[in-house]
């Protein structure tokens, strides 16, 4: 079984491929390596299976190469490439957005829509939802995103109902809630905050930090997607949550323990997209694609903590 994943070199995309590799698919991993972030870490990423016999590499822009000859005898395809990022979404960053996570999504609906696949999967965001106080997220309520990032993806979430609708396109959208664990990008909460505790820096806090996340560990994420390319239906949404809603600063109270470290917090106020609070509620995801969270917020803040330390300072 040939597997496309784009993102391939990213957070999520490598322990993905990482899986498909360990269930026997032949992989091919496109990842165009944008600069949001350094180069290294997305190579270090790649690093444990970028030689493996079934995996091909192409280092390339969605929106620049023949998509049709990527997806030649592809079973499944997994949509991770995007540009991420909510703060950063505003203003003349906007153009990015649209690139990447608009038109990127639809330029494969496109080379997808004459062929056989099994399924294309779609990695959204929570970010959909906005700031909403009717919790948990439900996958029929209101979105309502509060960010351009939020926008871009619920914008490619309805153009893979549209090619599921027209054209048959076997498309399934996830909603993807706070993911943390190793490899995590160096952009995200706790990749920051366990670096400055290694390093002795402060800490940036925005909000109070009573703010709730419903934290999913990416190995639990990679389930999701797994499952979801197997799901026999098409032209759905399904939220992937961690199973617990947490606030900001009892997951730093959990890290510091962890770390056996204190925290030096520099507060700020409340950013432009920012949420109050998610939580997701899994019904759906557990009735039609088996999920089922394994790995609490102590243990994969563990997990990410060894692996922190692990890049050294």
């Amino acid at each position: 079984m040939k597997s496309v994943v784009t993102g391939a070199a990213g957070f999520i995309g490598s322990h993905l491929v990482e899986k498909l590799l360990g269930a026997g698919h032949d992989v091919v991993g496109v990842d165009n390596f944008l600069d949001n972030y350094p180069r290294h870490f997305k190579e270090n990423n790649l690093s444990g299976f970028r030689d493996h016999a079934k995996f091909t590499f192409v280092n390339e822009d969605l929106t620049q190469t023949d998509l049709k000859a990527l997806l030649r005898d592809a079973g499944y395809v997994f949509h991770l490439a995007g540009q991420p990022g909510v703060r950063s979404s505003w203003g003349s960053e906007f153009s990015r957005y649209t690139e990447n996570n608009i038109s990127a999504t639809q330029l494969l609906l496109e080379a997808a829509k004459d062929l056989k696949l099994g399924k294309f999967v779609y990695a959204s965001t929570s970010s959909v939802y906005g700031d909403t106080t009717d919790l948990p997220m439900r996958e029929d309520g209101l979105t309502r995103p509060v960010s351009p990032y939020g926008a871009t993806k619920l914008a490619a979430e309805h153009l893979c109902h549209l090619y599921s609708k027209a054209y048959g396109v076997p498309t399934v959208a996830l909603r993807f809630f706070t993911v943390y664990g190793p490899r995590q990008r160096p952009d995200m909460f706790f990749h920051i905050f366990m670096r400055a505790l290694l390093n002795g820096d402060d800490v940036p806090l925005y909000d109070d930090g009573e703010q709730t996340r419903d934290f999913t560990f990416c190995a639990d994420i990679v389930d999701g997607l797994f499952n979801a390319a197997r799901y026999d239906a098409q032209g759905e949404v399904f939220n992937l949550g961690g199973g617990s809603q947490v606030s900001l600063l009892t997951a730093i109270a959990m890290a510091e323990k962890i770390a056996g470290i204190k925290a030096k917090l520099q507060r700020f106020d409340r950013q432009r997209g920012d949420v109050r609070h998610t939580s997701a509620q899994l019904e759906q995801a557990r009735e039609k694609l088996n999920y089922r969270p394994q790995v609490d917020l102590a243990e994969g803040l563990k997990q990410q903590w060894q692996w922190i330390r692990s890049l050294g300072r």
